[in-house]
């Protein structure tokens, strides 16, 4: 199963960029020129930023995974990492 939203903000590479950094302290990170990757032990979420949004996926790794709780996580950082309202209508496939 996963996930994904594009989540609009004017500011997605500042943001996705501050949480690779709040997160590589704890997980492993990986980051190129397109995206940038954190490992959760579970799932791999991958920020692309856009000029008028965030795309964020979330590919859920284990079926033990709580992806609801995972989806709010990453929301709740990305907000709190851009000091901005930010809202995610997620789209899940299996």
């Amino acid at each position: 199963m996963n996930s994904s939203a594009q989540i609009a903000t004017q500011q997605a590479s500042r943001i996705a960029k501050r949480l690779l950094n709040h997160w590589k302290h704890k997980f492993e990170v990986k980051e190129n020129d397109q995206f940038l990757q954190i490992f959760f032990p579970e799932a791999l979420i991958t920020l692309t930023p856009a000029t008028e949004y965030l795309q964020v996926n979330i590919e859920v790794q284990s079926e033990d995974l709580n992806l609801e709780r995972v989806q709010q996580v990453v929301l709740d950082h990305l907000i709190r990492m851009g000091q901005e309202e930010l809202t995610a209508s997620w789209q899940t496939t299996s």
